[in-house]
């Protein structure tokens, strides 16, 4: 049976029934908590990235083990049927809004594979991010569908009673050492049976098995009958390699790189742990830096040269890169401002330096040494504690002003209108 839970980011997973309802706490069984430590075991065994950047394993008094989620938001599929959904934490938002706001911040990314999308169309209210997922795919193949499934030459191989195509000697011996009448060929062939048509239709199966959603596995169950003469992709890899995008194939190319996600072979991050489950996750450094800098660079355009990940500059001769967020330049380079991403949600405390660690100031000052400049911007996402509070700036001795912004994730063309205002 499939059970779908919701975490928050930095929420503590634990299979300790007496903090099942504990704020900051979400409990799961024991055997599904297992699975999850495997899973990410796994993944440090297999050293495809470190899973510490997406999960704590560790201990703590009176709870035991535990694992923390660290600043990634997504899907975790476990063996056991459950199924994890995490979402950021987002300034006053229900879990609804939230959904919706994190797919609006999706949209920034430059490798998210969906064509525009329209999120307020989508039920998020009762529609868990990953059958989001699968509902745009659904969408991506129903257009296909619509437009034509495309035909064209592919190879085959296979045993023949004529000789088509080229031999395949070492398949021949195998095969027909006995059969002389018989020859094992190369051949092409003409249809639909391409391999992207190969690669939907085993990514429409194995979305059958995952989806939990009663009108996408409807959807689903109708696209598969326009791919009953396509045979499913026996070698994944291989498929993925035969894959030509080109002005007659242009229909393929999103729906490709979500079959990427889907089976395994791609993904934002996407790993699995054998037997144990697999999970798709967003780092929301990444998809927060995404969306700010993709609308300032809408914003201030008219007014401002904007150049994201700004390269040139090295903190040691050509040693350490320094490779800001954002970079503001007027049209004679008289004025430069450096905008830094920071996902990190804030405290209201002075005494504390509002919870800014030492090494983003000193990466700030970095920029403002290199790049001339005294004009810093650090935002970091609105929260709760500082709706109503006056403007934070730091100035060094030397005259460094680092300022500190925060962005309402939800109005962010009003958010940074302000802080157009603001630069004067």
């Amino acid at each position: 049976m499939k059970k779908i839970i919701e975490a928050k980011e930095f929420d503590i997973i634990t299979c300790n029934r007496e903090f099942e309802k504990q704020t900051g706490y979400v409990f799961i069984d024991p055997r599904s908590f297992q699975q999850l430590e495997q899973l990410i075991l796994t993944f440090n065994e297999d050293e495809q990235a470190d899973a510490i950047d997406f999960f704590n394993v560790t201990t703590k008094r009176e709870v035991g083990k535990i694992i923390k989620v660290k600043n990634y938001v997504g899907m975790i599929h476990l063996a056991t049927g459950l199924q994890i959904e995490i979402l950021p934490k987002i300034h006053r938002h229900t879990t609804g809004d939230t959904r919706k706001i994190f797919l609006k911040m999706l949209k920034a990314l430059k490798d998210f594979p969906t064509k525009v999308f329209n999120e307020a169309h989508l039920n998020t209210e009762r529609m868990p991010i990953f059958e989001v997922f699968i509902h745009l795919y659904i969408q991506e193949v129903q257009r296909l569908v619509k437009k034509g499934i495309k035909s064209a030459y592919y190879e085959v191989e296979n045993n023949l009673n004529v000789y088509k195509g080229k031999m395949l000697f070492n398949s021949q011996i195998k095969h027909n050492i006995v059969h002389k009448e018989r020859f094992y060929m190369r051949y092409d062939e003409f249809g639909i049976n391409r391999a992207e048509n190969r690669l939907i239709k085993s990514t429409l199966l194995q979305l059958l098995k995952q989806s939990t959603d009663t009108e996408n596995l409807k959807e689903i169950r109708k696209l598969l009958m326009h791919f009953e003469l396509v045979e499913t992709s026996l070698n994944y890899e291989k498929d993925f390699q035969l894959v030509v995008i080109n002005r007659n194939s242009k229909d393929y190319a999103i729906i490709i790189e979500w079959s990427k996600v889907f089976l395994n072979q791609l993904s934002f991050t996407t790993f699995s742990g054998g037997t144990s489950g697999k999970a798709l996750l967003f780092p929301m450094d990444k998809v927060f830096e995404a969306y700010v800098g993709r609308h300032i660079a809408k914003q201030f355009s008219d007014d401002w040269n904007v150049s994201l990940q700004d390269k040139g500059f090295y903190l040691f001769e050509d040693k350490f890169a320094l490779r800001p967020d954002i970079v503001l330049r007027t049209q004679d380079e008289s004025r430069i401002i450096i905008i830094d991403t920071k996902w990190k949600l804030l405290s209201n405390s002075s005494s504390k330096n509002y919870g800014i660690s030492q090494a983003d100031m000193y990466q700030m000052y970095a920029y403002a040494k290199k790049y001339q400049t005294n004009e810093i911007f650090l935002v970091y996402p609105m929260n709760d504690q500082f709706e109503n509070t006056k403007e934070i700036q730091f100035v060094s001795d030397d005259g460094v002003r680092v300022n500190i912004f925060m962005l309402d994730c939800e109005k962010v063309e009003n958010s940074l209108y302000n802080l157009k205002l603001n630069l004067g």
